[in-house]
């Protein structure tokens, strides 16, 4: 991997240390429309299996789902709802493991760009296949090979355009960063919701599929400002085999990506059965009628949009003042902040009568689930890129991906359970687990300081 922009003169590269590089918006501009379409699709995607998927004169028409609900009900036989909470939870996570493959393809194969622009091709096809029933699983599973292919190089680039030294600059860049796919986020499920509404499921996806087109265009018209892979790949495979200190900075950055599955499994809920109990048992009066469920998938990418330019500034401001808290200790908040949310949507289920929720109670955990995103997501991406060796810094960008990978999937576990609980109790058990991970993050973070050389704050 290259560890700097594009050849800039000594001046330039003297600026470089002020300002973002214009590679930033074009990485941002790629990744806000690939995020429109992966949240737009995703904001349907639990209630289109419930509500018209697996019901009679659909469910028996699509390839292979009767053998994967068979092999899903080793338990015993299952809801719909809860069958589909495991598909979702499978797509969601195997999304995020596929990056890792990824980066491998990249560091070792086609390089970033190429990988890239393949995933996004991938992800095209996939949300076309989404146009019938029939192809859904086959559209799954393009756009798990595709979201691979793209998500984690796109990620990885972010971090070749900063220089070694320049630690905060890095962090408010994948933070402006994380801002753009928010921005998609936020518009994504307000899309295609108001297309589904409209016209029907298979619209919505057909919208999804155009903005993933629309990212492809927005890369591959910007990517004179990226470092060139050849280049790249070339200083790479100049170097030696990883040292005894950079083996443990890379075993010391594995075990904090897996400090970020308990709380990832807390905050991935909200997508799945968070819209689904919404749908089911909030009051979306209003007046010019009811709203629809998905668009609440807005809520939490909104949330992070609004927080990103006062957390921005904060940072900065205690950069200057050589106050700026370690990457380790924001995690920790972002991870407590999102149990509390968890706490909001218990709250809601306890305090009200009948099966009306007030809309006030989603609303606010909803919001506080993307306020901690904020604080520990994008700080993880910049800590890896710091921190990780040359050699595996874009399999380990891939590979933090594999957090998401195992909270999605054993979220859909936990979701399955969902109709054999009280929703007070189920999202209790929700917010505890992102709880118990800020603690264990606070326990740890000395150590891992420590080996990764950060400050303690």
């Amino acid at each position: 991997m290259a560890s700097s922009a594009p050849p800039t003169s000594s001046r330039g590269s003297e600026a470089l240390k002020n300002r973002h590089p214009a590679g930033l918006a074009v990485l941002a501009g790629t990744e806000l429309a690939e995020r429109f379409s992966y949240y737009g699709m995703t904001a349907l995607l639990a209630l289109y299996m419930v509500k018209q998927l697996l019901l009679p004169g659909h469910a028996e028409h699509v390839i292979g789902l009767a053998a994967l609900r068979r092999a899903f009900e080793f338990r015993g036989a299952m809801s719909d709802q809860a069958f589909a909470s495991l598909i979702y939870g499978w797509y969601g996570g195997l999304v995020y493991f596929t990056p890792i493959i990824g980066g491998w393809v990249a560091d070792r194969w086609l390089g970033i760009k190429r990988t890239v622009i393949l995933g996004a091709l991938l992800m095209a096809a996939g949300h076309l296949a989404m146009s019938i029933d029939a192809t859904f699983l086959i559209a799954l599973l393009l756009l798990i090979v595709g979201s691979g292919f793209l998500k984690g190089n796109i990620s990885a680039q972010v971090g070749t355009l900063y220089p070694a030294n320049v630690e905060s600059l890095r962090e408010r860049g994948f933070t402006i960063f994380s801002t753009a796919i928010n921005i998609g986020a936020v518009a994504g499920p307000l899309g295609t919701g108001a297309i589904a509404l409209m016209y029907g499921w298979h619209a919505g996806f057909a919208l999804a599929a155009g903005l993933m087109i629309l990212a492809l265009i927005v890369y591959v018209s910007g990517s004179r400002y990226l470092p060139d892979y050849k280049a790249a790949q070339a200083k790479k495979a100049q170097l030696p085999p990883l040292t005894r200190d950079e083996k443990v900075r890379t075993w010391c950055l594995v075990g904090v990506i897996a400090l970020l599955i308990p709380v990832n499994v807390t905050y991935t809920m909200i997508w799945n059965i968070g819209v689904v109990w919404v749908d089911q048992h909030v009051d979306l009066a209003s007046p010019m009628g009811a709203v629809p469920a998905s668009w609440f998938n807005s809520v939490d990418s909104f949330a992070s949009v609004a927080a990103a330019p006062f957390l921005v500034a904060l940072w900065a401001w205690q950069a200057r003042r050589n106050s700026e808290p370690s990457a380790m200790t924001k995690i920790a908040i972002g991870a407590a902040i999102t149990g509390l949310s968890g706490l909001l949507l218990a709250a809601g289920a306890l305090t009200t009568s009948g099966d009306e929720v007030p809309v006030l109670w989603p609303l606010l955990g909803w919001f506080g689930m993307g306020l901690g995103f904020m604080w520990y997501w994008p700080i993880t991406l910049a800590l890896v890129s710091k921190a990780a060796p040359a050699k595996v810094n874009a399999t380990l960008m891939g590979g933090s991906f594999l957090a998401l990978f195992f909270a999605s999937t054993i979220m859909g576990w936990v979701g399955s359970f969902y109709d054999q609980m009280s929703n007070a109790a189920f999202w209790t058990l929700d917010a505890s687990i992102a709880l118990g991970s800020a603690i264990v993050i606070l326990a740890v973070k000395r150590p891992v300081n420590r080996i990764l050389d950060l400050c303690e704050t």
